[in-house]
């Protein structure tokens, strides 16, 4: 008989193989920021970037399942985020006050957590809690990053509603972002069809284009490839070390700016 994590593992609705999930994300994420930060005319650069947070997402959904303990986790998380930040701020040229996306998956640990526990009604005070927190603090992705978190943990366990809910969120995420026309140098005509063309442009719009990571976290795909829990952690300063090293080799940024606002 399994016990009880067996049994809410068992209940996962998406892809578990988070080891191959949290590597493609650091590449999409290195992506995204090469985009951003060394390659700002290529579009297609920040296109692929949108799939790095779902996926980041999820696997932090799937983890917060399969631990035996969720404080220590969100704590390993949060002491990371807070060893990122330096790296964040010379890589993506942030300050202080605009925090890194660990600590948006730290709140959403512990907002997590509060559901989990139902303890004196926990699952609505601290989800709100988080909610209040990120108004008075400014976190990568902030409340939409956190809904969209939270929505994914609450579909976790039908992998069709887990789809449904996914494309719903995504289609308000980026219903104010700029229409993608063009691909690689070629345009997408059916982006104009007459009849269907407004649906379609809706999922072309940038932020929307975040389906891109759902068949990665719909389908599984059990690689077999394992990370150790060390590497995990250490993926997200790495990208940072070796964005900042870019920047540094192909761009007009130096250690001087990159610091300015140390």
């Amino acid at each position: 008989m399994g016990t009880a994590l067996d049994r809410r593992i068992g209940e996962l609705g998406g892809n578990t193989d988070t080891s191959l999930l949290k590597l493609l994300a650091l590449v999409f994420m290195l992506i995204d920021h090469i985009g951003a930060r060394v390659l700002p005319g290529i579009q297609e650069l920040r296109i692929l970037g949108r799939i790095a947070f779902p996926l980041y997402a999820w696997c932090l959904v799937v983890g917060s399942v399969k631990t035996r303990n969720l404080p220590l986790y969100a704590f390993r998380m949060l002491m990371m985020a807070v060893l990122s930040q330096p790296l964040y701020m010379m890589g993506l040229q942030h300050t202080y006050q605009e925090l890194n996306i660990l600590f948006t998956l730290t709140v959403a640990l512990v907002a997590i957590y509060g559901i989990q526990k139902r303890f004196m009604f926990s699952q609505i005070w601290v989800p709100v809690l988080c909610y209040l927190l990120l108004g008075y603090i400014q976190v990568d992705y902030g409340w939409k990053g956190l809904t969209f978190i939270l929505i994914l943990y609450l579909a976790r366990e039908s992998r069709r509603g887990l789809i449904a809910a996914f494309l719903a969120y995504c289609l308000f995420w980026g219903s104010g972002s700029a229409t993608v026309n063009n691909l690689f140098g070629w345009e997408l005509p059916f982006l104009k069809w007459a009849g269907i063309k407004q649906p379609l442009q809706a999922f072309f719009k940038l932020q929307t284009m975040a389906w891109l990571a759902l068949p990665l976290i719909a389908i599984p795909t059990n690689s077999g490839f394992k990370m150790p829990k060390w590497l995990g952690y250490a993926l997200y300063p790495m990208h940072l070390v070796l964005l900042i090293i870019l920047r540094l080799l192909f761009t007009n940024a130096t250690l001087a700016s990159m610091t300015a606002m140390f």
